[in-house]
């Protein structure tokens, strides 16, 4: 006989004089996180390498709420705090190719002392820059120079005229040019009348000695071009000179700052380099005329020192440590960084001002977390952030082009080092794929840090997740602190969450949404701290907010729109358990489950599956139980009969095993035509040797028929029967515990399908005995007498078909057709031989 469970065995119960304070505000904070032992160790290993190839990145797998991105942050942050803080990063002009912006490093907080520094610096040599060229000393200079090329162009100019007369000509200067004028013997310019009246040979000398004159003037003016040009360079060295001895102290003491830092060194000699090569843009002060362009097309100055201006990406002075930087929207942009455009007249324009960081570039020399579940919806983001990975460079580029689109010209900023630690935070599944799919993935991610959903139930963790609601009461303004008892029924709530008495959940957001309600409730009635009726009501509560459709599926059962029995008994008849989840609430509903039997050699029709509304699971229960039916009762001879399996008035898909157990029962009791005790219900799954196996909402569906029963009345003799191996499982609600206690309904740990049978019939199922006959008396010996007679229906059947089908195939000859009565018939002449 089974033995049903004592109360006791129905429920965890954590008793609160195991914690020794009055309120959680006494307790130290938790500065550890619980239960995740393994992916805590996975998580120090991953940080711990430092590899120069970044292929120990790290995936951390887990299920939802289990704390995963907050357990990371606060682990991250711990880590990161002893690391060395990363630089500053800075993007300048490249005085090489403009299109090419460089980038530089510094010391944590000198990227903004570097921007400062040059924008000092420029201001004030647009301000002393043209004080040079006031200078006395620059202007004698220049004067000196300027007479001294002025007087070799007076020679120049003087020996073309002289050279001119010499040839019979004068020279005219005029405003657009020169004139050459013939002279006579005189040495007076011709009048065109006395040129006319020349001999034709004497006008072709003239014209002949012209060609010279203009050859002459030609390179004469080329030498005054050349003076010019040299005049100009003088000057334009002296004014070279004259700064940049102003200059050198300036820049000098740039370089004395920024000593040890090369690439800043390159671009301040650079500075000097292009501020002396272009000191037209310095003379005025920095205040350059506009070009004035007629209305209403005024064209925007470009600012000639904007190419001074360091662009600080990312300024690390008030990081401590190594950045932990969480992206939450894991666009292309968003990591890479991006070049922002302008649209001036039409026309987008941008520079290296406009350079903008992303999530890489201000993670850089820490760690970069990321979201599995957003990352992955972005398919260039990851195949942009395994290159970064492989080639250990960080590229802003357009998203266009790194998906092979053509772009217009812009800019290409010179790649930054990669040296970032990626995590990447989601779900096991999402891994799985990752590493069976993408060959990338199981060689830049080494180390898989997996957080549980459970963690053993034992004293310490007892005294830890104590120690956890008074860090909520800490962080959370909105919690009070809660007293033993509080406490307690959160420790039974965390058990019940894993259905499992041995376990605690390590879903701390499921913990803290319960926390937060139970402080709320406690907060209403004027309480100081949360005690166990709180967290209840909390619970409650809860449960009342989301179980609309629970209460109207009770209401139709109470009305008998949905048939459920519980009482009396029937034959082929079992209330069978199920689970349905709404969203984040799971409740039990009770099913009708019915089988026929009758002669035939159909085997079990199930009519879920032939209705097309069982799933693959639930087809592979009615498989398995006609694997027990053969093994019991088909040794000496084949199954013989035809039988029908329904949920009545189910409509929707059904799958799972969990009613296999179920569905057996009502075949056995059609079969051996006994009732069934309808104030039990019954689930668990069975194996082809008859065992009963465990299944998984054991609650919600114990609770289930409870309120059925209790709604209906209570009569004493009601119960579920259970698997005996989810004994364990059980975290029954207050009220059928306290029902139990009282004897007003039962639960039945079951272990075979016999203690099944003989439970819900209360005759014994029997025993097999040498020849592998049962009892007369017993279920089973009642089963095998119903098979034989069954059998012997089909054998009669079929001899009287046999007999009739030789009757049909072995009919009396006619008289007419002996061939020992008369002649042969004579064959058609139409009919070939």
């Amino acid at each position: 006989m089974v033995k049903e469970l004592d109360a006791t065995q129905l429920r965890y119960t954590c008793d609160p004089s195991s914690f020794s304070f009055r309120s959680t505000a006494e307790l130290e904070p938790l500065d550890r996180i619980i239960g995740q032992d393994r992916a805590i160790e996975a998580l120090k290993l991953g940080l711990g390498i430092k590899d120069a190839k970044n292929r120990y990145n790290i995936y951390v797998a887990g299920g939802p709420g289990t704390g995963k991105m907050s357990a990371v942050e606060r682990f991250l942050s711990r880590a990161s705090a002893n690391e060395p803080q990363p630089p500053d990063l800075c993007y300048v002009h490249s005085f090489e190719n403009a299109y090419s912006p460089a980038y530089l490093e510094l010391p944590a907080g000198r990227g903004c002392q570097l921007r400062t520094d040059v924008e000092t610096l420029i201001k004030r040599l647009k301000r002393e820059i043209p004080s040079v060229f006031e200078s006395d000393e620059f202007k004698g200079r220049s004067k000196k120079i300027i007479e001294r090329f002025n007087q070799q162009r007076t020679t120049l100019l003087e020996e073309m005229e002289n050279q001119s007369r010499e040839l019979g000509f004068a020279i005219q200067r005029t405003p657009v040019g020169i004139n050459t004028l013939p002279l006579d013997e005189a040495g007076e310019p011709l009048s065109q009348e006395d040129y006319d009246s020349l001999p034709d040979d004497q006008q072709e000398t003239i014209r002949s000695r012209q060609g010279e004159v203009q050859a002459l003037i030609q390179e004469r003016l080329q030498d005054v071009a050349r003076l010019d040009e040299d005049r100009e360079s003088e000057i334009k060295e002296l004014a070279k000179e004259a700064v940049l001895f102003m200059v050198e102290p300036h820049f000098s003491t740039l370089h004395t700052t920024y000593e040890g830092l090369p690439k800043v060194q390159t671009y301040l000699s650079a500075v000097k380099k292009d501020v002396v090569e272009n000191l037209d843009a310095f003379r005025n002060g920095g205040n350059a005329q506009a070009r004035k362009t007629p209305f209403p097309m005024p064209m925007p100055q470009a600012d000639p020192f904007k190419k001074y201006t360091v662009n600080v990406l990312v300024d690390n002075a008030k990081t401590e440590g190594a950045p932990v930087i969480v992206e939450q929207n894991a666009t292309y942009p968003n990591l890479f960084g991006s070049i922002d455009r302008r649209v001036q007249m039409g026309v987008a324009v941008t520079d290296f001002t406009m350079i903008k960081p992303g999530s890489l570039h201000r993670a850089n020399g820490g760690y970069l977390v990321l979201n599995a579940n957003n990352l992955f919806r972005l398919g260039v983001s990851w195949e942009a952030i395994k290159i970064a990975i492989k080639r250990r460079q960080i590229h802003i580029e357009d998203p266009w082009q790194m998906m092979g689109y053509s772009t217009t010209e812009g800019l290409r900023p010179e790649p930054v080092p990669f040296r970032i630690k990626l995590v990447i935070i989601g779900s096991p599944y999402i891994y799985e794929m990752l590493y069976h799919y993408d060959e990338d993935f199981a060689k830049l991610f080494n180390i898989k840090a997996d957080f549980g959903t459970e963690m053993e139930r034992t004293p310490e963790h007892e005294q830890e997740m104590a120690r956890f609601l008074g860090n909520c009461c800490t962080q959370e303004p909105s919690v009070i602190p809660f007293d033993p008892s509080g406490v307690a029924k959160m420790v039974e709530y965390a058990t019940e969450l894993t259905g499992d008495q041995t376990k605690l959940s390590c879903q701390f957001g499921n913990l803290v949404a319960i926390v937060k309600e139970a402080s709320f409730w406690a907060k209403d009635e004027g309480a100081e701290l949360v005690s166990g009726l709180h967290v209840e009501k909390a619970l409650d509560q809860r449960d009342y907010r989301h179980n609309r459709v629970d209460d109207k599926i009770q209401e139709m059962i109470e009305r008998d729109t949905i048939f459920v029995d519980t009482d009396g008994a029937h034959v082929g008849q079992v209330n069978g358990l199920a689970v349905m989840q709404m969203g984040n609430y799971a409740f039990g509903k009770p099913s009708r489950i019915t089988a026929s039997v009758f002669t035939g050699k159909g085997g079990i029709i199930d009519i879920e599956r032939e209705a097309k509304l069982g799933g693959k699971t639930h087809t592979k229960g009615i498989m398995i139980m006609r694997g027990f039916l053969g093994q019991r009762f088909a040794q000496k001879r084949p199954l013989s009969f035809g039988a029908s399996l329904a949920f009545e008035q189910s409509y929707s898909m059904i799958d799972g095993d969990s009613a296999s157990s179920t569905e057996l029962y009502a075949i056995l009791s059609a079969l051996a035509e006994l009732p069934i005790r309808q104030g039990l219900a019954v689930t668990g799954s069975v194996n082809q040797k008859g065992e009963v196996q465990p299944i998984g909402g054991v609650n919600q569906k114990i609770e289930g028929f409870f309120r059925v029963c209790k709604a209906k009345g209570l009569t004493g003799d009601q119960g579920v029967l259970i698997p005996a191996a989810n004994i364990e499982n059980l975290m029954l609600h207050r009220d059928v515990v306290e029902a139990v206690d009282a004897g007003h309904f039962h639960i039945y740990p079951i272990t075979t399908i016999e203690e099944g049978i003989e439970c819900l019939t209360g005759i014994p199922a029997g025993a097999a005995d040498a020849d592998g006959d049962y009892p007369e008396d017993s279920v089973f010996g009642r089963v095998m007498a119903r098979m034989e007679k069954i059998d012997d229906a089909l054998k009669a059947s079929k001899k009287s078909e046999d007999e009739e089908n030789d009757k049909t195939d072995s009919p009396a000859q006619h008289a007419d057709d002996d061939p020992a009565n008369g002649e042969l018939p004579e064959p058609d002449p139409t009919e070939e031989s």
